[in-house]
């Protein structure tokens, strides 16, 4: 999905950091196809290729910004690190920890109090509004994507002077942003926390050849049609989803257009279905229930075919996950629990 979203200042935000650490601009304004001279909004494909060239030639994912450099690869680690946890808040504080532990500054801390969900970001040097921009997009991006819908934020902190003449930096994340803070603070309401993640590993490949690009659409996944076959078929169990047609008709869409469209965001009613058993799966599999009782619940007549479907999602047994996932571990991850655990000196 493309859209011409991301004004001109930051793009030439991107181009005067990348500049100012050496880059040939022009060679790199080639490389990517853009023009010499940016005087339009560009798409979030064009600013995405943009970004991961800037981060190949400064062996940087974060534009140099950080204390120490996010290496090429960081962004993966940090999203199949952060996969396995069970809802958005222990997501969000594994993100945040593995950010802390690549780049040092800026030092990110959630807390929640009187309905709010704060993430803070401490720093001892003073950084350009962009290179808090840069750390918003790469956190709440992912977080949207793990539980499927748009987090809307109540409010910005910005613990840096205001870019001049760049009201696009008030606008872009449709909340109100404030500038010259104590800290910089990024405020939604704690509610958002408990919602599950709903991503598989299979879908997370997909996510991760689309970025840095789907970061910047901020996943408004509420308003496409996606979600709205997720929002239908979660709300019964897999033994009740309807078939294709069935729900055409429940969207009021005639199937060839429910296909079409589909189709233009990369997507098909099978690999949601299975996308969301995947995730179910797992979950129950961590519960007291044998892999038959959870054939049964995901609507499969027969444990053998859940079994085939299981290893074709995942690469693994449901057998193998759930006795990985009862010592200790998660699917072929190392440790299960909300954060990594710090060594001793």
């Amino acid at each position: 999905m493309e859209r011409a979203n991301i004004t001109p200042g930051f793009v030439r935000d991107a181009l005067r950091i990348a500049a100012g650490q050496g880059v040939d601009t022009a060679a790199l304004l080639d490389t990517v196809g853009l023009p010499q001279h940016i005087d339009r909004p560009v798409t979030n494909r064009e600013y995405g290729r943009l970004w991961w060239q800037i981060a190949r030639e400064l062996r940087c994912e974060f534009f140099g910004l950080g204390e120490r450099a996010m290496r090429p690869g960081s962004f993966d680690l940090m999203c199949q690190a952060i996969l396995p946890c069970s809802n958005l808040e222990r997501a969000l504080r594994r993100a945040l920890q593995f950010l802390n532990v690549i780049l040092d500054q800026p030092h990110g801390r959630l807390t929640v109090a009187d309905g709010l969900a704060v993430i803070s970001l401490r720093d001892t040097a003073q950084r350009p509004a962009f290179a808090y921009r840069a750390y918003w997009l790469i956190l709440m991006g992912v977080a949207c994507w793990l539980i499927g819908r748009r987090i809307p934020l109540q409010r910005l902190d910005f613990a840096c002077p205001a870019p001049k003449d760049r009201q696009d930096y008030r606008s872009f994340f449709g909340a109100p942003v404030l500038f010259g803070q104590a800290q910089t603070d990024l405020v939604f309401d704690s509610s958002y926390l408990s919602l599950p993640i709903v991503r598989s590993e299979t879908a997370l490949d997909s996510f991760l050849r689309g970025a840095p690009a789907n970061l910047l659409i901020r996943y408004r996944h509420d308003d496409d049609i996606s979600a709205r076959i997720r929002a239908r078929l979660g709300a019964v169990p897999p033994a009740d989803w309807p078939g294709f047609e069935d729900t055409a008709a429940m969207l009021q869409l005639s199937p060839a257009t429910l296909r079409r469209r589909l189709r233009r965001d990369g997507q098909s009613f099978g690999a949601i279905k299975d996308e969301l058993r995947s995730v179910l799966a797992q979950r129950l599999l961590q519960q007291d229930m044998t892999v038959a009782e959870v054939a049964t619940e995901l609507g499969y007549s027969e444990p053998s075919a859940f079994h085939r479907a299981y290893v074709k999602w995942t690469g693994q047994s449901p057998g193998a996950f759930k006795r990985s996932s009862q010592g200790g571990e998660r699917s072929g991850n190392a440790r299960s629990v909300d954060e990594f655990p710090q060594r001793k000196a």
